[in-house]
């Protein structure tokens, strides 16, 4: 069951007695959590009938004892475990999990992994529990998932809008969901995020960011490559190198495997490069301008200067330094 469907039942108010919520991706747990928290049970009866534990302290018989009472002056009471996986002897809750009571919902959140399905809680839990597995989202899927984020919120998003927030932050979903909260805050009844909105709202720059970089290094444009790097330079909280190479190898890679399509047909590239149309034209124009050798030797240069700046060869030499270094071997 999803994260929206489970979302989707309590609305409805069915329940089930136990929900084991586990993964590496940590935004849905929490969202599922929070309802969980907040709105599951009416103020009213949640000074009564809500009992939050964190896992590195909870001690097996409390949690048990507290899955184990009645509700007061309520039909349903909730019980919360969060940061599960530090719990020890959460083992010991195997007598409950296979007999919970109809009255509590327990909701675990067992964070950052899974349960092995060779052990007895795990079979277990399977056969008694909803058991959600959030997994991490595909790096191809961000940008689609940025999108329908904004849509959930009533809002559209240019393409190069969505391409300069997953540059910036990545795949950590909750701080893009935050960003985008902060947005529409901010947007006072204007309905369409542009440039001008990331930049004004979550400081970063329209015209010095990743994507730009990746479009300089595509086009071969050198200076203007130097010029964002030297804007990072002055500016070094907004694109670290340890942020910018990671950023540029996932695009560079996407141009790396499309060379062995046998059609390089735009209908055919655009599932690699997000179904953008900016990323497109970014990455047809790299294919033109480098070819298969040249995008060979991106990658190469990408790894070596990733390794320098983790200082494995290097004694110190700062990011912007090594990323100046790093474009100008590339346009060669």
């Amino acid at each position: 069951m999803s994260a929206e469907k489970i979302l989707s039942s309590w609305k409805q108010k069915k329940y089930k007695p136990v929900y084991w919520l586990q993964g590496e991706e940590e935004y849905y747990i929490d969202m599922i959590v929070n309802f969980a928290e907040h709105e599951l049970l009416p103020e009213s009866e949640a000074g009564f009938n809500l009992t939050v534990f964190y896992g590195k302290d909870a001690e097996w018989a409390t949690v048990m004892n507290a899955c184990k009472r009645y509700p007061m002056f309520a039909e349903k009471q909730v019980v919360l475990i969060k940061e599960a996986q530090h719990m020890k002897d959460i083992d010991k809750l195997e007598s409950y999990f296979a007999a919970p009571l109809a009255s509590t919902i327990f909701v675990v959140a067992y964070k950052g992994k899974i349960l092995d399905k060779r052990t007895k809680l795990s079979k277990i839990i399977l056969a008694s529990a909803e058991v959600f597995n959030s997994d991490k989202i595909k790096e191809y899927k961000i940008q689609e998932w940025i999108g329908e984020l904004v849509k959930s919120k009533g809002y559209s998003i240019q393409p190069k809008s969505i391409a300069m927030l997953e540059e910036h932050i990545g795949n950590d979903l909750s701080r893009i969901a935050n960003e985008i909260d902060k947005l529409s805050l901010n947007l006072k009844g204007k309905k369409t995020i542009d440039e001008d909105d990331i930049e004004k709202y979550i400081g970063i720059s329209k015209e010095y960011n990743v994507f730009e970089l990746q479009d300089a290094i595509a086009r071969k444009d050198l200076p203007k490559a130097l010029k964002i790097i030297q804007y990072f330079d002055s500016n070094p909280k907004a694109v670290p190198i340890q942020m910018a190479l990671p950023a540029l190898y996932a695009f560079i890679s996407k141009v790396f495997v499309a060379f062995g399509l046998p059609d390089q047909s735009d209908n055919t590239l655009k599932p690699f490069f997000y179904f953008s149309v900016s990323a497109l034209q970014q990455g047809k124009q790299m294919m033109k301008n480098y070819g298969y050798q040249g995008v060979e030797k991106l990658i190469l240069l990408l790894h070596h200067y990733n390794l320098r700046s983790l200082g494995v060869g290097d004694s110190g030499t700062s990011g912007p330094m090594l990323m100046k270094e790093m474009v100008a071997k590339m346009m060669i």
